[in-house]
């Protein structure tokens, strides 16, 4: 910015005065950013091949012409000039080969589409970026094309194992037939061999069921996997029966914070604080013959007072208690699916602006693009892994592919 102004100063007093009118200073000045623009790629191309223009050749590689492409800035359409090698191997940075502004475009699309913008305030910022004027039916059909990578995504094949998988549902309001209705997202995110999480599929349905997670379970089949050591979702009804069906083998945990929600729910708040501590002693029992006899204390405390709250740990209890038998760092992992929860906040995070969905693929679009925001920061492995992947191999010896 010094540098420009200090050339601005250096000009005549009289330079100015030389354009009549506005036109006439537009046009010069459109003259100048083509004549820059050509100038930085000749600059570009001495750098490539070692020599300037009109001075000895460095190499086999020369100059070998020009060729003519149209470029469009927030300024307008300008017809250019780029140099070319013979090598064909000079890959301009100012101008990239076979970028068009509609790549450009598409791109920012996407991006701002993945963040949750509507299709309105995107024309918008579109707009404002590139001085191109684009429709919001636009908007939609470009994104359009996102349903082709969520397709590809979602039919790829996945690993036979996985130590720990999660499982959620979100709710989206959408338009179907004239109404809107409430609509679930079925989310299953896993543990895989090499500790790294992943979303391994997303589904949706009229409304969360267990027989329709048995049919994303079956997806999860048809694409490879062969075994889950452990399942962990909320206690949806009938949704244990649905993994047992198509895992067999895998132990399946209740999330206890979901359990004590619920059992809380209806407690005074004068009790409440008491009634938690000794809920406490249960599931921070050291093994479960300690969590009975705690629950057989809280029953005999409370059982007149709260019988909902018993009957429900009672009916619960071989899926509440499957994470006692493993180690605490184990434990950590599975005893609650906050894991799939911080996924579904992060979700409604680029979703948050959109109250509503026209249809069934935009919420699709919009949910994929927040995983793929998401997965971006799950680079590393979870933490603590080599010591969780030595628990895992002591008390699943057949497990032989997991990788420190």
């Amino acid at each position: 910015m010094k540098e420009s102004n200090k050339l601005l100063e250096s000009l005549p007093a009289d330079f100015f005065r030389q354009f009549k009118t506005g036109e006439e200073f537009t046009g010069f000045m459109d003259a100048l950013f083509k004549r820059g623009v050509e100038e930085l790629l000749e600059g570009e191309l001495d750098g490539h091949l070692g020599y300037e223009k009109h001075s000895p050749s460095a190499g086999d590689n020369k100059r070998n012409g020009k060729k003519s492409k149209t470029i469009k800035t927030s300024r307008g359409s300008y017809r250019i000039e780029v140099p070319r090698d013979r090598g064909g191997s000079f890959a301009p940075q100012l101008v990239p080969k076979r970028k068009r502004m509609i790549d450009q475009i598409e791109d920012a699309v996407v991006s701002l589409y993945a963040k949750g913008m509507s299709t309105q305030d995107i024309s918008r910022q579109v707009n404002e970026l590139y001085g191109v004027s684009i429709s919001s039916s636009t908007v939609s059909n470009i994104t359009e094309k996102v349903l082709i990578d969520v397709a590809e995504w979602q039919n790829r094949a996945l690993d036979s194992t996985y130590l720990v998988v999660w499982l959620d549902g979100l709710v989206f309001k959408v338009r179907q037939e004239n109404r809107i209705i409430n609509k679930s997202i079925y989310l299953i995110a896993g543990l895989n061999t090499t500790g790294h999480k992943e979303v391994l599929g997303l589904w949706i349905n009229d409304q969360e069921t267990a027989s329709f997670w048995s049919k994303a379970l079956t997806d999860l089949r048809v694409r490879g996997v062969q075994d889950i050591l452990i399942a962990c979702s909320d206690n949806l009804s009938g949704l244990t029966t649905a993994i047992k069906a198509i895992f067999p083998d895998t132990v399946t945990q209740l999330c206890l914070v979901h359990q004590i929600r619920n059992s809380l729910k209806k407690v005074p708040y004068k009790n409440r604080r008491e009634v938690a501590r000794d809920l406490r002693h249960i599931y921070e029992a050291p093994n479960e013959e300690a969590a009975t006899q705690a629950f057989l204390g809280f029953e005999l405390k409370w059982g007149k007072t709260y019988p909902y709250i018993c009957s429900s740990w009672k009916n619960h209890w071989d899926n509440l208690v499957p994470f006692l038998q493993y180690p605490m760092e184990i434990r950590q992992l599975i005893y609650t699916t906050n894991m799939i929860e911080n996924l579904n906040r992060n979700v409604r995070k680029f979703t948050k602006n959109k109250t509503m969905f026209p249809d069934d693929s935009a919420v699709i679009k919009a949910v994929y693009l927040s995983i793929q925001n998401v997965s971006r920061i799950w680079t590393n492995a979870i933490h603590n892994w080599p010591t969780i992947a030595s628990q895992f191999l002591i008390l699943y010896p057949n497990i032989s592919n997991i990788i420190f």
